[in-house]
């Protein structure tokens, strides 16, 4: 399987990959940034294909081509993580973001008031440049934000399972990474992300590139909070010695429960045991 964080086709590649791969021509990228609250990223340049990603309001991309038809192929700056964007969700790379999203969603207005209809949302981890501050609202690129909402992007979170947790009740949606709806690698990502922790996108990669594997048992005993469980395409965070919070299919959002329930379940309907457990 190739590595989604690739910028490599065969007909095109990033120029930084010359010499590296096989590609009918190489460019150099240009840096732009999200500009919508939330940017699907595709595995091909279609409305129905499928989501492997989403990035946030903005997020810095790095933009290899833009078609006629409206599709940008790019790569995020967080992750590395490479696909299609719609191109109407991009925007110049003009002003560097100074604060993110501290609340689950948070509405946007076009001036400080709460009694003007908001313009937008934007979800946990947004990026936004505020540039003042107007009574209880920061004046953003984006518009006007609650600013208890908002922290400077340096002030990150102490306990990622704790922002994990947060989630919980938030429907689950395959290759989500908003508030709206997010996955199980997306939530451990996302978590991760808050607390300053770099962290990839799919679980094929968190399983090899988080942390060390810690040994374990069919008792589960020693675990942790923070501690990630790993199945064969499926992830979650240890709150405690006994339980578990992910986002799944079978309750289709962000749960906790007991990690042996959770593993008892998997196991009766063919999903597979527990495979790893990981430590920071």
């Amino acid at each position: 399987m190739s590595d989604a964080r690739l910028p490599a086709r065969p007909d095109l590649a990033a120029a930084s990959l010359k010499g590296k791969v096989e590609a009918a021509r190489f460019v150099e990228g240009i840096n732009m940034r999200v500009r919508v609250p939330v940017a699907p990223l595709r595995r091909e340049p279609r409305h129905d294909a499928p989501l492997d990603t989403e990035a946030l309001f903005g997020e810095a991309v790095i933009v290899y081509e833009s078609d006629s038809e409206g599709w940008s192929w790019v790569q995020l700056a967080d992750d590395s993580y490479v696909g299609y964007i719609p191109t109407e969700a991009l925007g110049p790379d003009q002003i560097a973001p100074t604060h993110r999203i501290d609340a689950l969603r948070t509405f946007v207005y076009p001036s400080p008031s709460i009694k003007e209809p908001p313009l937008t949302a934007l979800s946990f981890g947004s990026a936004i440049a505020v540039t003042d501050e107007e009574g209880k609202f920061f004046r953003t690129d984006a518009g006007f934000v609650f600013a208890m909402h908002a922290k400077p992007l340096a002030e990150t979170e102490t306990d990622y399972a704790g922002t994990a947790e947060r989630y919980v009740g938030i429907p689950y949606l395959w290759g989500g990474k908003s508030s709206l709806g997010i996955d199980c690698s997306g939530l451990v990502q996302t978590a991760l992300r808050a607390a300053g922790i770099a962290c990839p996108r799919d679980t094929s990669m968190q399983v090899n590139e988080l942390g060390a594997p810690i040994p374990f048992d069919d008792t589960l005993r020693g675990l942790q909070r923070g501690d990630f469980v790993f199945w064969k395409g499926h992830v979650g965070i240890m709150l405690d010695a006994d339980t578990l919070v992910h986002a799944n299919g079978h309750f289709m959002e962000v749960v906790s429960e007991p990690l042996r329930m959770a593993r008892d379940r998997t196991i009766a309907k063919g999903s597979g045991p527990i495979i790893m457990i990981r430590r920071l």
